[in-house]
């Protein structure tokens, strides 16, 4: 009776370890869909993991593939949304998913600007305006791995003269490290020898419901600012930044996402924008610093995740473009508003905006940045 009542405990015990194992690992991508080769360079798979999150990055676009996190019952939750290859990158409706961007982020009107006297033309990618680097910027370029360990990877990439119309060779470093606090730190250095402009970010899309999860308007959002910038039909700046006070893009209480959505059609902010695809204007102590930009919290799900960055400004884009051409990797469609991005970076159309802050580096300078994004469980 004592054997088997012990046999019996030794059977759930195994029961346990088997479900809980299961239930926290039971994705895997595969590597061999990711090694290919891309104009003579060859592309990987690289996983960053502690005790709690995995974080599977490719070195093509220097891209966040998948984010794995628990939630408040210890299930693990893939909150970016991404791919099971990179073939299925290569033809996505969607080129940005999960990828470093640059050489500068976000528009650039009419795809020209003026520098030193010299006027530089553009890729037009986005009707008129040139948009995050040109068709062929840094998110489809393949990176080299300069060292990976269990929770650090380091990318490198050199931008050539003239490549996108952008003037000087420009020597980017970027590395994507997980901490045993459950943070991805994103740092970003560069240099050149030409006056150029840059403006680097990653544009992950998150659900922290998970991928192919529903909606995202029920998301609660806080974001540190007092000031947004507005923009003209095709999504300029208009040339100065406004108050979000008495407006929807008032986010410094916490708010769903969704909740001023039914403003759009009286809103010229919202009508222009198709939603929320804005700059935010950091609210800083000193330029530069590291301070909190955003926090959200799904509360299903109970996950809660906080953006910290050096950058002033954050585009916040609530998914208005998304129309469910895209298939990921758990063979979901990727739909309108099922996921948000928040892109720590300098203002749109910079080079062509004498009030915000200057985005060109020039020979001599190092060009150095750092944005984290936390996860951990809402209280």
């Amino acid at each position: 009776m004592t054997f088997s009542k012990n046999l019996y405990l030794m059977f759930l015990s195994l029961l346990f370890v088997f479900c809980t194992t299961n239930k926290k690992d039971s994705f895997q991508l595969k590597a061999k869909d990711f090694q290919t080769t891309i104009d003579g360079k060859k592309t990987d798979l690289f996983l960053l993991q502690n005790k709690e999150t995995k974080v599977y990055i490719t070195n093509y676009g220097g891209r966040i593939v998948s984010l794995l996190t628990p939630d408040k019952n210890e299930d693990m939750g893939d909150v970016v949304l991404g791919f099971n290859s990179i073939d299925n990158y290569l033809k996505a409706n969607g080129k940005y998913h999960g990828s470093l961007i640059g050489r500068v982020g976000n528009r650039i009107a009419k795809g020209r600007f003026e520098l030193n006297g010299t006027v530089y033309n553009l890729p037009k990618n986005n009707g008129e305006n040139h948009l995050h680097g040109g068709p062929e910027g840094i998110n489809n370029q393949v990176w080299d791995v300069k060292s990976i360990g269990d929770n650090l990877i380091v990318l490198s990439y050199t931008s050539e003269d003239g490549a996108m119309g952008y003037p000087g060779n420009l020597a980017m470093e970027v590395s994507y490290q997980l901490s045993e606090s459950n943070e991805v730190v994103i740092t970003y250095k560069a240099t050149t020898d030409k006056s150029t402009p840059v403006n680097l970010t990653n544009h992950a899309f998150f659900n922290l419901a998970g991928e192919g999860n529903g909606t995202i308007n029920d998301h609660l959002l806080t974001i540190n600012a007092d000031q947004f910038t507005p923009v003209d039909d095709s999504l300029i700046p208009l040339g100065d930044n406004t108050t979000v006070k008495d407006t929807p893009f008032d986010f410094r209480i916490e708010k769903a996402i969704g909740q001023d959505l039914n403003l759009q059609e009286t809103d010229l902010q919202l009508t222009r924008g198709k939603g929320y695809d804005h700059n935010f204007v950091l609210n800083k102590t000193d330029f530069g610093e590291l301070s909190l930009a955003a926090t959200v919290v799904e509360t299903k799900s109970g996950r809660k995740m906080e953006v910290f960055t050096e950058e002033p400004g954050m585009q916040f884009y609530g998914g208005n473009f998304f129309q469910s051409k895209d298939i990921g990797k758990y063979g979901k469609a990727f739909g309108y508003r099922e996921s948000f991005a928040l892109e720590t970076q300098h203002y749109p159309d910079s080079p062509n905006q004498p009030n915000f802050p200057s985005i060109i580096l020039n020979p001599g300078e190092v060009y150095s940045t750092k944005t984290i994004y936390k996860f951990s469980l809402a209280d």
